[in-house]
């Protein structure tokens, strides 16, 4: 029976705070401007903390009567304030509730507004705007469409500490990328926001810090400008410094390390600079202890990733300073799957309801949070030391754990459980003990199956190393398909795809067996091979070069492709010769031609061709010793007297010139020309 009365019940209570609410809109239409004024105050009380009250009034047409009040001239400065208030109101309600105030184009009409003489108009408008551009559906875009928005905004930060306050917040909000950094720095937001890191309002300095670290993220212009500016007769860099003390709040110390962290990276402070290595550095380990909230451990261990990312002596300094490595693996220990979660609420007696629900969703939040910060400050903690890699790997479950991550449901923790094996598998001793132990090849390849392209880069740059020869996974790789994988890749539109997946097959063919090579060349066929050799980046045109070399090693596996690719093979090598290639892309053109005339039956596919016969003369002659000196092993393999026809070959050469070359070349200053040039007239002369 409670059943069939709870509808009625639902419904009467509905259309009570329906008519309610239609009471607050009406009385916004009401001609005295008195009781306009207090319906609108009233509305604002009555909205305060109540979703469901702010999203009637938003359906029942109350946005865009209080935007009309508020861009009325004739509207008192009261009611227009008003109407700012509870539209800042409205939209600190739902994602939904700011969608609906966006379609009624409340930007223009607020920043309309301040260009008011009247200061707490303005603030108000600012707290709305501040409210607006803070929610994750506000395009940032919107802040920067009328370029006299931010020279304004710059001349209002001197207003009130409200208005400080709200104008940093939106910054630091919409700054997103190097085109708004630029706009910012160049209508002067460094000048005008360095003084208020010495304001007396915690919001307004922690504000002005937050500009800062979006400003100087991936930005040398500004993190340079921002190392050499004075506040009150100290430089930037030291009131960092001073804001990471231990007596400061996390927030402040978190912030300030990023600053410092992001100026670091930029090149404006060096790594082993003491503001980075005794101060940075170790405040950041320190957030990372269990000690901390887990968002301050996430923000921590993922600002310290970065900061040691690219730098050997600081990877080291961190792996030793308090027991870094075997604190992350605490990191671990939230469950990362609902049914995990729901187990401990129930076993802890909480009650499955809405609540329950929500909590749920935050707690796996923050355990996916948990481990793509830990993936990936293990990643750059072992980029290059050995001794480091070997210490994490050791870490009580840690193949386990990345294994797993690498299945997660979530994409960012696979990314990051990638990148963290990738670090790992630069290794060559772990790639034939842990790697091998825990077969991580098999759902490394099932990521590479379907993945976007983020976590394809990094996942089949970590394939380029499972596929080198001393890797005991290359064999079950290869067993599972993966040449089709890595061909269809070095089709990609993605730079990076191409050239790992050339970089695999190019390591996939090191000393292989030849029906291997033949699965490669069959894989890519002559089209794709000739389209990756007229690549336009020198990566990819290098690695397939390199893969074209590998599959021409050993003297059968030459003369049997010769024999059935040998006339594209000759025309890709003629196409790079004649073409504008840096010296690098020659010389290994010509490495592959000398791969050539090492070959039985092979040579002489260079031997009836007068023009790469020219083409090896005029490089022995060439201004770069090293295209000589390539040239030169190219000669001496057609030369070779031990071999069947040599006399024949050795007399078509000797009539183009290459005799006379050789003996200007054996009086060369260069040693290494000058002895390649004896050893090759030496044939002749046996």
């Amino acid at each position: 029976m409670a059943c069939v009365l709870e509808t009625p019940l639902r419904m009467s209570v509905l259309s009570e705070v329906t008519a309610s609410s239609r009471h607050y809109v009406d009385r916004l239409f009401d001609p005295d401007p008195q009781k306009v004024l207090q319906g609108v105050i009233d509305m604002k009380n009555a909205v305060i903390g109540n979703n469901k009250q702010k999203a009637n009034l938003i359906v029942l047409g109350a946005v865009p009567r209080l935007l009309y009040l508020l861009q009325q001239e004739t509207s008192s400065t009261e009611l227009r304030t008003e109407c700012a208030v509870v539209l800042g109101s409205l939209a600190m309600g739902t994602e939904n509730n700011v969608k609906s105030l966006l379609d009624c184009h409340i930007i223009p009409a607020l920043l309309q507004g301040l260009l008011s003489p009247e200061l707490k108009f303005i603030e108000a408008c600012l707290r709305c705007l501040r409210t607006i551009f803070t929610s994750p559906v506000t395009p940032e875009e919107l802040l920067y469409t009328d370029a006299t928005v931010i020279p304004h905004l710059m001349a209002l930060l001197s207003r009130s500490r409200y208005t400080q306050e709200y104008i940093c917040q939106i910054f630091s909000h919409c700054c997103k990328g190097p085109d708004h950094q630029t706009i910012l720095f160049n209508h002067g937001a460094v000048q005008n926001i360095a003084h208020l890191l010495s304001s007396t309002s915690y919001k307004v300095r922690m504000q002005a810090l937050k500009c800062f670290s979006v400003l100087a993220f991936e930005n040398p212009q500004v993190s340079m400008t921002l190392v050499n500016v004075l506040v009150d007769g100290e430089l930037l860099p030291q009131i960092f410094v001073k804001m990471l003390q231990r007596d400061k709040p996390i927030e402040m110390q978190l912030t300030s390390a990023k600053c410092l962290t992001y100026m670091c990276r930029a090149g404006a402070i060096q790594t082993d600079d003491n503001c980075v290595v005794l101060k940075t550095l170790p405040s950041l380990v320190r957030m990372c202890s269990k000690e901390r909230l887990l968002e301050e451990r996430v923000e921590g261990a993922e600002t310290l990733a970065y900061l040691i990312e690219t730098d050997v002596e600081l990877q080291r300094i961190a792996s030793i300073t308090d027991h870094l490595i075997a604190m992350l693996s605490d990191y671990f220990k939230y469950p990362s799957s609902v049914s995990a979660i729901t187990d401990i609420k129930r076993s802890k007696g909480q009650q499955h309801c809405t609540c329950m629900s929500i909590s749920l969703d935050h707690d796996l939040k923050h355990a996916h949070e948990l481990r793509q910060a830990a993936f990936k400050l293990y990643a750059s903690l072992g980029a290059n030391d050995e001794d480091i890699r070997k210490k994490i790997i050791e870490t009580e479950n840690m193949m386990d754990r990345i294994v797993n991550g690498l299945s997660e449901s979530s994409i960012k923790v696979r990314l990051s459980a990638v990148r963290c094996l990738h670090s790992l598998s630069r290794s060559v001793q772990q790639l034939r003990t842990s790697f091998q132990d825990h077969a991580v090849w098999k759902p490394l390849m099932k990521v590479l199956q379907n993945a976007p392209d983020e976590v394809l880069v990094v996942a089949s740059s970590t394939l380029c190393n499972l596929l080198l020869e001393f890797s005991p996974s290359k064999e079950p790789i290869l067993e599972s398909g993966a040449i089709e994988l890595l061909c269809s890749l070095t089709q990609s539109e993605n730079l990076a795809l191409r050239v790992n997946g050339i970089w695999a097959l190019m390591n996939m063919a090191f000393q292989a067996e030849l029906k291997i090579k033949a699965d490669i060349l069959q894989g890519l066929s002559t089209e794709q091979l000739f389209q990756l050799l007229s690549d336009s980046d020198v990566n990819v045109l290098m690695k397939t070069l390199g893969l074209l070399r590998n599959l021409l090693s050993t003297r059968p596996h030459i003369d049997q492709i010769m024999s059935t690719h040998g006339k594209q093979i000759m025309q890709a090598v003629t196409l790079i010769l004649e073409g504008e290639h840096n010296i690098e892309v020659k010389e290994q053109t010509l490495c592959i031609l000398t791969n050539i005339a090492d070959g039985t039956t092979a040579k002489e596919l260079i031997m009836t061709n007068d023009d790469i016969l020219q083409k090896i003369k005029y490089y022995m002659s060439h201004s770069n010793a090293k295209l000589q000196l390539a040239a030169m092993f190219c000669i001496s393999n057609l030369i070779w007297n031990e071999e069947e026809g040599s006399q024949e070959r050795q007399d078509k050469l000797r009539d183009i010139g290459i005799v006379d070359i050789l003996h200007k070349l054996s009086q060369s200053s260069d040693s290494n020309l000058c002895d390649k040039a004896k050893t090759a007239l030496q044939q002749y002369l046996a």
